[in-house]
């Protein structure tokens, strides 16, 4: 293509970025975290900033959670088998390397949960019993004698999906969460003795995340109750009452009157730090300090802390809670890790010391002109509302220049309560040095704009954003550098149904499409989803009992008719969450019209490609299904 870059890199350049995160300390300051380096997702460590990494997991299957004790030089790892996501828990000691297997049920699902304060135990649920209910379960971690006996299970799950939050600072406690929606939880509060238990929040419409015990009777926590904005938020364990600490507008006296979210949060119980994240329109900044000693008015004393011009997540504090970790991106930096030191300033108190990359990651010889940023726009759609997106022109292209126009891809996130963040986007970056452009809309029901704006998609309104697909290609219309012949829907797993819907409802504005593990038919989705998530799913999507009419009626399946163009269709055959008969049944549906489908079927892979010898297959797939259709 004329406006692309002459070097062609190859996809397997781009997925070769590193990607670091899940950043832990153990007691003696050891960083650890979560890098593909190997190929698929295993445990690191690293000595010091920019050191030479050591890996400790030797493992091909993917680790997907880490832990490190609170006592020990240790750590809990996650992994399960051909991205099936029945994970099972492993134990490490770090001085010897032995490994040993908390957990050795691999067709039941172990969601990690918490360390016990002393390092003795920890705290997870699973669905052993029934594959439909997450019960809680203790366990001794550490040495075998010191693990003699199974598991021990110390409450019985209400059915579907339930999680450890925190484990209490006298190790007698747990909190536990149960999402009844992506929108609405309910914290319990468990005593792991008794196995009395008593819920913490009240029937209003919340979520509640990064909890952790304050030692002074109550939980701080990330929530949005009685707003419509999230903030930090302290618990009262004898009430249940909600006081706003930080990520509100203090002066006003209400929470959530801050224009947008907080996204993260790290507490230490010791030297009362804290410090949180707040997603501004897909961006953060980082906020620093100490809580005011005062449990009925819990204030918040802030200081100085770097400006961050990208992503910031996984917010954890070392020891003495001197460093705080955390994961940072921006949409032309790979995933690393970085801390920011904290000192004395004197009369002062605590004050910001700077900014330290412990893990700069390398682009495999990729220039910095490989890597471009987005600008932030937005486009109105049928009922006047502006819809947020991400827009990037590929490398030499004027954006006023209408001579030499390109193909644009655009890339609808999943959920649906999801949002699309300016992140580093690997794939992205590869398709824009191919000569695509990218538009990437958070359309109506997407997470980071209030809860409000999350509730406008539900149930009956689901097609509505489908329209804001739609409307998106319409200002895409408008742009003089974009080819209006050759326009591609893209998307994953909501996302996925996203691209089948607008491929059926709106076929004339579509050059071709690609569906990631994407959803053909709500009722058989629903039908066939893991046991433990169909409630949850039926929160957002409607049920099968009330809504199956309805749900049939807006499935792409019921439209199939429709499709006049090229599809490609990828999915994992391990899917617990969207089964592989989806992508099945729409190619064989699309293919009977004589419409070209694609399909690639990974027998090793679940909902998400994780293999990067997978990932470099996938893409370099899509890009010749592209560059012959588009």
């Amino acid at each position: 293509m004329s406006n692309t870059a002459d070097a062609d890199y190859g996809v397997a350049r781009f997925l070769a970025v590193e990607h670091v995160d899940s950043p832990a300390f153990t007691p003696n300051g050891r960083l650890l975290f979560l890098t593909d380096t190997s190929g698929t997702p295993q445990v690191w460590t690293v000595d010091e900033p920019g050191g030479w990494p050591t890996r400790l997991t030797p493992h091909e299957e993917r680790v997907s959670a880490l832990a490190a004790s609170p006592a020990d030089e240790s750590f809990v790892y996650a992994m399960d088998r051909g991205s099936d996501e029945r994970d099972q828990l492993i134990h490490y000691d770090l001085a010897t390397g032995v490994e040993r297997a908390l957990t050795a049920d691999p067709e039941s699902k172990h969601a990690w949960g918490a360390w016990g304060p002393d390092g003795k135990r920890v705290a997870y649920t699973a669905n052993r019993e029934d594959d439909g209910r997450f019960d809680v379960y203790v366990q001794a971690a550490g040495s075998p004698e010191e693990r003699a006996g199974e598991p021990e299970r110390v409450y019985e799950g209400p059915g579907g999906w339930l999680n450890v939050a925190a484990f209490g600072p006298d190790g007698d406690r747990l909190v536990l969460s149960k999402p009844h929606s992506s929108y609405d939880e309910e914290l319990t509060l468990l005593d792991v003795g008794s196995g009395d238990s008593r819920v913490l929040s009240d029937d209003s419409e919340a979520t509640y995340s990064h909890v952790h015990f304050d030692g002074e009777g109550g939980l701080l926590c990330v929530t949005n109750h009685d707003s419509d904005t999230a903030y930090v938020g302290r618990i009262s364990l004898d009430s249940g009452a909600v006081t706003p600490v930080a990520g509100h507008d203090r002066s006003a006296g209400e929470p959530g009157t801050g224009a947008w979210d907080v996204d993260g949060l790290a507490f230490d119980r010791e030297t009362v730090r804290v410090a949180y994240t707040v997603n501004e329109g897909g961006y953060s900044s980082l906020h620093a300090g100490t809580l005011a000693d005062d449990s009925d008015d819990p204030g918040f004393d802030s200081v100085e802390t770097p400006a961050v011009d990208g992503i910031v997540q996984g917010l954890t504090f070392g020891p003495d809670a001197d460093r705080l970790a955390h994961t940072y991106t921006s949409p032309t930096e790979p995933y690393g890790v970085r801390t920011v030191g904290f000192g004395d300033d004197g009369d002062d108190g605590d004050a910001s010391v700077g900014e330290t990359n412990w893990t700069p990651v390398g682009r495999n010889g990729l220039p910095d002109a490989a890597f471009h940023a987005p600008e932030t726009v937005h486009y109105e759609t049928f009922d006047d509302r502006e819809i947020p997106a991400y827009w990037t022109l590929p490398p030499g292209v004027d954006p006023d220049d209408p001579t030499e126009q390109v193909p644009a891809i655009v890339d609808i996130h999943g959920g649906p309560e999801h949002q699309r963040r300016p992140w580093f986007y690997p794939t992205k970056q590869y398709f824009l040095n191919r000569g695509y452009a990218v538009l990437e809309p958070n359309v109506r029901g997407s997470s980071g704009y209030g809860k409000a704006y999350a509730h406008l998609d539900d149930v009956e309104n689901r097609m509505d954003s489908v329209a804001d697909v739609a409307a998106g290609v319409e200002w895409l219309h408008g742009q003089a550098a974009v080819d209006d012949e050759r326009i591609v829907a893209y998307g994953r797993s909501y996302g996925g149904f996203m691209v089948l819907a607008a491929i059926t409802e709106y076929p004339e504005l579509w050059a071709a499409a690609v569906d990631f593990v994407g959803i053909a038919d709500f009722t058989t989705f629903l039908a066939n989803t893991g046991e433990w998530r169909r409630s949850h799913r039926e929160a957002e999507y409607g049920s099968l009992r009330d809504d199956y009419e309805f749900l049939k009626s807006i499935s792409p399946l019921t439209s199939i008719e429709n499709v006049r163009c090229p599809l490609f269709v990828q999915h994992g055959a391990n899917d617990p969450r969207v089964p592989v008969g989806e992508a099945e049944q729409v190619a064989e549906a699309v293919r009977e019209r004589g419409v070209p489908v694609e399909t690639l079927i990974f027998e090793d892979e679940g909902h998400h490609t994780t293999s990067r010898e997978n990932l470099i297959t996938e893409f370099e797939a899509i890009a010749g299904f592209l560059d012959e259709h588009v």
